[in-house]
């Protein structure tokens, strides 16, 4: 588990790479501050005891994502790297072959770094936030918590959905219900789980998390209605709500627009070669 002056030197080295730039880094604050003990997915660099460079693994099934920082004053002086190919060596030793290295589309920095490592561009993903829109209660479609006797269903959700094998979706979701004290919801229409999301409560944020409905019931209106419901119960708790989606998946990026999510960043993902 990181340490609470990790997170505090996180967050202060995160605020400024940000300041000032047309970007936010995405380091998956929900699983920083869940972090198992002695993971050995978080590097640090320290200089005159001030953190200036920081790197991150996040595990998803079975990929694995990368994303760091260094302080604008300290680059170019090969921080990073170093902080990438000790996590590369980690990676190694645990024979992870799905990499995914993330910079947001617009970072100079990120890109000049990206450049300089056998990578190949693989996909875009959007940051979107709700904007108020009308929208009314669906009552023929209900979301409740979730409960050990739906973990089969999630599991085949991640596998049919996500693409991710079945030992590695188990391995998944036994370690985000673990970690997180997320509220995990299983989707229902007409009394059959259909699907289901995860949503997380950060700094008066809520996040919407593995939205995910079985093939055969899509296209039947039951994600959107589900979403619906989902946007007006955090609206009245008073949260701004966001959700990310691929660029590519059209299908669900025109869903999240119609029902009120506008992009505002957007994060490019590099497949390690």
């Amino acid at each position: 588990m990181l340490t609470a002056k990790q997170l505090t030197d996180i967050k202060e080295l995160q605020y400024v790479c940000e300041k000032g730039e047309p970007f936010e880094l995405k380091l998956n604050w929900d699983m920083l501050q869940s972090r198992e003990e002695n993971e050995g997915n978080d590097f640090f660099h320290y200089e005159d005891g001030k953190l200036v460079g920081f790197l991150g693994l996040y595990g998803f099934g079975n990929k694995v994502e990368a994303c760091g920082m260094v302080a604008p004053d300290y680059r170019r002086k090969g921080i990073f790297t170093k902080l990438y190919r000790k996590a590369e060596n980690v990676l190694k030793e645990r024979g992870t072959s799905h990499i995914l290295l993330n910079a947001p589309s617009n970072s100079e920095s990120g890109k000049g770094f990206l450049q300089s490592i056998p990578c190949s561009y693989a996909f875009s993903e959007h940051q979107m936030k709700w904007e108020e829109t009308e929208l009314s209660y669906k009552e023929d479609v209900v979301l409740r918590l979730s409960s050990p006797d739906d973990f089969e269903t999630e599991v085949q959700l991640d596998v049919q959905c996500f693409n991710f094998e079945e030992e590695d979706a188990r391995e998944y979701n036994e370690r985000i219900k673990r970690e997180n004290t997320d509220q995990f919801y299983i989707i229902e229409a007409n009394g059959i789980s259909s699907g289901k999301m995860r949503i997380s409560h950060l700094n008066g944020e809520a996040w919407i998390y593995g939205f995910a409905i079985f093939p055969e019931y899509q296209g039947k209106g039951i994600g959107r209605k589900a979403l619906t419901n989902v946007i007006l119960n955090e609206d009245k708790n008073g949260f701004s709500i966001f959700l990310e989606v691929e660029a590519k998946n059209a299908h669900a990026l025109k869903l999240y627009e119609s029902c009120g999510f506008k992009a505002y960043h957007a994060q490019d993902y590099y497949k390690k070669e």
